[in-house]
């Protein structure tokens, strides 16, 4: 059997741009593109090639021969090991360049779209400690830095709490710190780890299914409130309380306390019982003179502070002016109907998660909105002819779907009734363009805002309107 060939290694790669999901791009000496990771556009780089394609190479830098003027000291230590801010290494401002640049590029490229002059990318108010949730893992056997392993000494105790390594689901990164969430975040994480190891609590092993202490989510809102919830891959009383105690008495903040008891061979919460343990059931957020309760199950936007004038773009697009029926597809808990019916004849939600719905009547009951009407099921099959005739035809439909974009029927559902204004917000300007593009005969793009919602990450939104074509 022979030797496997070298993979190519590039010895002074200028990085001319960036690509999608965080990486970095540069030309190789063939002529083939070469998609980079651990660089910055501006850098000169040693490129160490990881998979070689027709067309392209992948790659990491390994070397950093001349550093980009936009590179800059990353916040956290723990930067380069842990995947959750890919960005962090980039100025601030040429993050928002990037990711206003990669919105235009996907709906010129694939949507075909004709641009008008628009506004820039909406920056947040704040680059760090924007999130207001974050999932923690336990761990029985936590990642090891390439200085740990070149020690070579026999490490005993390898309990750790933090973030999975990216693309592994069994390893886990042990975090000293996040810069990610606000205050006091990193002291619950870092206080429960310390009781949990003093205290002699087993640490989830997620390949063998064995352990106490499986994860943790942490939610805030803007007032500085806490919800704790807390995943045990077994129930062991004694401990549970004890620890349970511990947090209740050591963080006021917490002001809604849950655990459940999770065997699964996953950690996903929405088909679990939860049981609150402390405190109330929920934490409240304001957006605006509106308040939504959030929930251990609830989908909330993870930033704040960005969400109201997401929302506050959304309003302005949607051109109301109280005689409009609208549509909210993808409503989850109804927020942004919510937010649009003191403008609004009448607003309809639709979701296909139905605690969703439930949560967004009840949301919707406290802040004393009548005019609102949410129904659960999935999109493309609740979304039909039949559903509009009975409802009422709507004159501007808002749509937030997933990743994924809208399905064709659903696309093909709004070119039959061709409302007047449609405002599409989307987490994927790649799938957003996609349908653009299939609504290009009817529709044309009048105004888009990308709005920053992850600093310190590629990630980014991005607000269309579009409006029907005149005689079409």
């Amino acid at each position: 059997m022979g030797r496997r060939k070298p993979k190519p290694f590039f010895e002074s790669i200028e990085v001319t741009g960036a690509g999608s999901r965080g990486k970095s791009i540069g030309k190789a000496p063939d002529g083939r593109t070469i998609l980079i990771a651990n660089a910055v556009p501006g850098d000169t780089v040693s490129v160490q090639t990881t998979r070689k394609k027709r067309q392209y190479y992948e790659g990491t830098a390994t070397a950093l021969l001349k550093p980009s003027p936009d590179r800059i000291a990353p916040k956290c230590a723990h930067f380069g090991s842990c995947g959750g801010c890919k960005w962090q290494h980039m100025d601030y401002s040429a993050q928002l360049r990037h990711k206003e640049n990669e919105v235009r590029n996907n709906l010129i490229r694939i949507g075909k779209v004709d641009l008008p002059e628009v506004q820039g990318i909406l920056p947040a108010p704040s680059p760090y400690y924007y999130r207001n949730k974050m999932e923690f893992s336990f761990t029985d056997s936590r990642w090891l830095e390439e200085e740990e392993i070149q020690k070579g000494d026999t490490i005993a105790d390898r309990r750790g709490l933090g973030l999975h390594k990216p693309g592994m689901w069994d390893k886990v990164l042990d975090l000293e710190e996040c810069h990610l969430q606000a205050d006091p975040a990193n002291a619950i994480r870092l206080s429960i780890r310390e009781y949990a190891k003093k205290n002699g609590l087993s640490f989830f092993n997620p390949r063998n299914q064995e352990g106490f202490l499986r994860s943790m989510t942490l939610r805030n809102n803007r007032e500085g409130e806490f919800m704790l919830i807390l995943q045990f891959f077994q129930e062991e009383e004694e401990n549970r309380i004890g620890l349970l105690e511990y947090i209740s008495n050591e963080f006021p903040q917490i002001k809604s306390l849950f655990y459940t008891i999770n065997p699964k061979g996953n950690d996903t919460l929405y088909d679990l019982e939860l049981i609150c343990y402390r405190g109330e059931d929920h934490i409240i957020e304001r957006i605006g003179k509106l308040e939504f309760r959030i929930t251990p199950k609830s989908f909330y936007q993870t930033n704040s502070a960005q969400t109201e004038r997401l929302y506050q773009i959304v309003r302005d697009f949607a051109g109301l002016d109280g005689s409009q029926r609208v549509y909210d597809l993808y409503t989850g808990l109804g927020t942004i109907a919510q937010y649009l019916s003191d403008q609004a004849k009448e607003v309809i939600g639709i979701e296909a998660v139905p605690e969703a719905i439930v949560a967004a009547r009840e949301n919707a009951r406290h802040n004393g909105i009548t005019n609102a009407r949410f129904f659960a099921g999935d999109m493309k099959e609740l979304l039909t002819l039949e559903f509009i005739e009975e409802q009422g035809t709507p004159d501007v439909v808002v749509t937030d779907p997933p990743r994924d974009g809208m399905h064709k029927d659903v696309v093909a559902c709004l070119l039959e009734i061709l409302p007047q204004r449609i405002v599409y917000v989307s987490c994927n300007s790649a799938t957003q363009a996609r349908d653009l593009g299939l609504m290009d005969a009817h529709y044309e793009v009048t105004d888009m805002r990308p709005v920053d919602m992850f600093p310190q990450t590629f990630h980014v939104e991005n607000v269309v309107l579009l409006e029907r074509r005149n005689g079409k």
